[in-house]
C-alpha cells in the first residue's frame, strides 16, 4: 500500500466511523513549494510554483436520511478528537464563521460557491491530508481546493480549476482571516506534473513550465513553524499595498524599479524595503523559469541566493536560524543548484533545486546544521505532480 493508498485508506475509515457508511466518492488537491516569485502573488505579479506529492483527500458521501436534505456535515481527521473535529451547518440559513480555523475553510469554501451563484448539495464529508501543517507547504490550499472540488463535483457543478481557486482563496480571506493572494490554491487546482507552474497572478494566465530531468527539488523543512494570521503576513501585505497608493498604482507589479530607486528618500525606510523585494522578486521569476527548463543549475544558484537575501534582509521574514540552514546548503552544493526561503516565512521551510546527485551534499549540510541547532531540520524529495482531481475508486 502506498502513501495515496494509505491517505484514501483513512479518508474511508473516518468517514465511515463518522457517519456509519460508506463514502461514494474521493477527491484529491496537492499541497505546493514555491520555487520563485515570493509575497508577490498578491502583489499581481508573477509566480512559479509547483504542485508536491503530499495531499488532502474528501472523502464524501450523501446526507444521513435524518437531516431533511439540508446539512452539511464534516469532520477533519486531522484535527483532534474525532468529536471536537466535526461540524455542520445548515444550507438554507445564512453560513457564518465557526469557532476555528479547519470549520471555516469549509464553510467559507460553500458560502463562497454560494456567492458566485452555486448551490452545493446537502452532503458529508471526511477530510484526511499529509501536506505536513505549517511547514509553508500549503497545507490550507490543499484543505481548501479539495473541498471546493469536492463540493463542485458532488453537486454537479464541473468548475474549473481557476474557479475552484477563487473560491478557496475567498474562504482564507473572509473566513479564515488571512490576506493570501491566489498563487496557493491555483498551484493546488491547476499544476501539471513534471512542470512548475508560470502564474500570472492578476488575469490567472498560466502556463506550464518543464522541470529537467536532471533536477531534484528537496523541501528541507526547518522545524519551526508558524500560523499566518497570527505572523506578520497580513502587515506585509498592507505595507505593500501602502506602497502602491504612494505611488498611485494598482500594485507594485506596476512599480519600475527605477521609479522606486528615485523615490527612496521620500518614503519610509521599512515601507521602500518591503517593495525593493517585491519589484525584484519579480525580475527573477523569468531567469528562475528559463534555468529550471534547461537544467542550469548556476543560473539557479545565483538567482535563488539573491531571492533569499531579499526575503531576509528587504521583506524581513526570514530568521537567523534559517538563514544559517540556507548559507550552509548553498555552500555545500555551490553551483549545482540554487536554495532559497519558500513560502510566507516566519518558519517553514527552504527549497532546494539542484541536480540529483547533489543530495548526499545536502544531508551532510543538514546534519552539520543539526549538530549546532536547537530544533532540527530534515530534506525530503518530492515530485512534481498535477493538480486537484477526483480520485477513480474501484
Amino acid at each position: 500500500m502506498d502513501r495515496r493508498d494509505r491517505l484514501i485508506a483513512r479518508a474511508r475509515q473516518g468517514f465511515r466511523l463518522a457517519y456509519g457508511v460508506e463514502p461514494t466518492r474521493f477527491y484529491a488537491a496537492p499541497g505546493r513549494v514555491n520555487l520563485i516569485g515570493e509575497h508577490v502573488d498578491y502583489n499581481d505579479g508573477f509566480v512559479l510554483p509547483c504542485a508536491i506529492d503530499r495531499e488532502t483527500i474528501v472523502a464524501a458521501g450523501p446526507p444521513s436520511p435524518q437531516t431533511k436534505d439540508k446539512l452539511f456535515e464534516a469532520v477533519a481527521l486531522d484535527m483532534g478528537e474525532m468529536a471536537s473535529a466535526r461540524d455542520r451547518f445548515d444550507l438554507v440559513a445564512p453560513i457564518r464563521p465557526g469557532d476555528n480555523n479547519w470549520q471555516n475553510h469549509v464553510r467559507g469554501v460553500v458560502q463562497g460557491l454560494g456567492r458566485y451563484g452555486h448551490r452545493v448539495r446537502p452532503m458529508r464529508i471526511a477530510i484526511a491530508g499529509d501536506v505536513p501543517i505549517g511547514a509553508g507547504l500549503s497545507s490550507s490550499a490543499a484543505f481548501g481546493v479539495a473541498v471546493a472540488l469536492a463540493c463542485s463535483e458532488y453537486s454537479g457543478l464541473d468548475l474549473a480549476p481557476a474557479m475552484l481557486a477563487k473560491i478557496a482563496q475567498l474562504a482564507e480571506n473572509d473566513f479564515v482571516g488571512c490576506a493570501c493572494g491566489i498563487m496557493d490554491q491555483m498551484a493546488a487546482a491547476a499544476a501539471q506534473a513534471d512542470h512548475a507552474l508560470l502564474l500570472d497572478c492578476r488575469s490567472l494566465e498560466h502556463m506550464a513550465v518543464p522541470i529537467h530531468k536532471s533536477l531534484a527539488i528537496t523541501v528541507i523543512d526547518t522545524g519551526l513553524r508558524r500560523s499566518l494570521t497570527e505572523s506578520a503576513f497580513n502587515q506585509r501585505r498592507a505595507e505593500c499595498e501602502a506602497v502602491a497608493q504612494h505611488f498611485g498604482v494598482k500594485a507594485l507589479r506596476d512599480l519600475d524599479f527605477g521609479k522606486l530607486l528615485l523615490a527612496e528618500p521620500d518614503l519610509d525606510h521599512t515601507l521602500f524595503r518591503r517593495a525593493r523585494h517585491v519589484v525584484s522578486e519579480l525580475d527573477r521569476v523569468e531567469p528562475v523559469g528559463v534555468a529550471l527548463a534547461r537544467g542550469d543549475t548556476a543560473q539557479l544558484a545565483q538567482v535563488m541566493r539573491e531571492a533569499h537575501l531579499s526575503l531576509s534582509e528587504d521583506f524581513d521574514v526570514s530568521l537567523p536560524p534559517i538563514d544559517r540552514l540556507a548559507q550552509m546548503v548553498a555552500e555545500a552544493i555551490g553551483d549545482a543548484g540554487g536554495v532559497r526561503l519558500t513560502g510566507a516565512g516566519f518558519g517553514g521551510c527552504l527549497v532546494a533545486v539542484a541536480r540529483h546527485e547533489s543530495g548526499p551534499m545536502i544531508d551532510d549540510a543538514i546534519a552539520r546544521y543539526n549538530a549546532e541547532a536547537d530544533l532540527p531540520a530534515r530534506a525530503e524529495n518530492f515530485r512534481a505532480v498535477g493538480g486537484a482531481a477526483p480520485i477513480p475508486i474501484d
